[in-house]
């Protein structure tokens, strides 16, 4: 456990050995939570990580609608016949 002063702008300096531990890196964000009677501190989700990729499965949906609907569009021209 760690004691922390607030600064009179109400900052605080989060120890060398918590910020290696969560992974907190200047510039990084993080989420401050109030539980209760206590605040938890926790590194913010790598939104870079998250979406990387996302475009990908976007294109490969749109691939299977394409054919779907082609598939669809023989169906229907061999029902016509």
């Amino acid at each position: 456990m760690h004691l922390i002063k607030l600064s009179s702008k109400g900052q605080m300096v989060i120890p060398k050995v918590i910020r290696e531990q969560l992974g907190i890196h200047p510039k990084k964000f993080i989420i401050l939570e109030a539980v209760n009677d206590h605040a938890v501190i926790k590194p913010a989700p790598d939104v870079k990580k998250a979406l990387k990729g996302i475009l990908k499965r976007k294109s490969s949906l749109r691939k299977g609608l394409l054919e779907e609907h082609l598939a669809e569009v023989k169906r229907d021209e061999t029902v016509s016949l």
